[in-house]
């Protein structure tokens, strides 16, 4: 592996509203995390399968969405590991799940799926036509953020951690 160890991979449509959530976020993120080594923040849109490559260069993933979970407009949700590839294998619930089912499973099958893995969704209001997100998706970003910030930091430690003990 090289110096990347987390990709933060932003996805969904931005001219639907929410379901731009994962782009948007990505790109808050971005410039949060300007400067900070191991990270890499990436704006995947709709998702293509050119990004499977991208993934195995990373032994840490974290997808940012919309994601129906039927909670309120605005709900942040985490998905970790088997919790996160038990969510995606529900079913399609936009425009682009199933081409992340599909792009994990491409990197499950080259042995480049990333060790670590974690969907955090927002919950959508509106997929309507706008490129503006709903006041409920964007007051959930900073939460959103923090989330992800807090988790990288996690998987930092745990992996020092693990380091250490070797």
């Amino acid at each position: 592996m090289s110096e990347r160890k987390t990709l933060l991979l932003g996805t969904g449509n931005t001219l639907l509203r929410d379901e731009g959530v994962g782009v948007h976020l990505v790109r808050n993120l971005e410039r949060q995390l300007a400067g900070r080594p191991g990270v890499t923040c990436l704006d995947g849109g709709t998702l293509s399968f050119t990004l499977a490559a991208e993934l195995g260069r990373h032994p840490r993933l974290i997808a940012l969405d919309a994601a129906a979970t039927g909670g309120p407009p605005g709900t942040v949700r985490l998905f970790e590991g088997a919790e996160m590839d038990r969510y995606l294998a529900r079913g399609r619930r936009s425009v682009h799940e199933v081409g992340l089912s599909d792009l994990l499973d491409m990197a499950r099958l080259a042995g480049d799926l990333p060790v670590r893995r974690a969907l955090l969704g927002i919950e959508p209001a509106s997929l309507e036509w706008g490129e503006e997100l709903s006041p409920a998706v964007a007051q959930a970003l900073p939460k959103a953020a923090q989330r992800v910030l807090e988790l990288i930091d996690r998987w930092e430690k745990e992996d020092a951690d693990a380091q250490d003990k070797i």
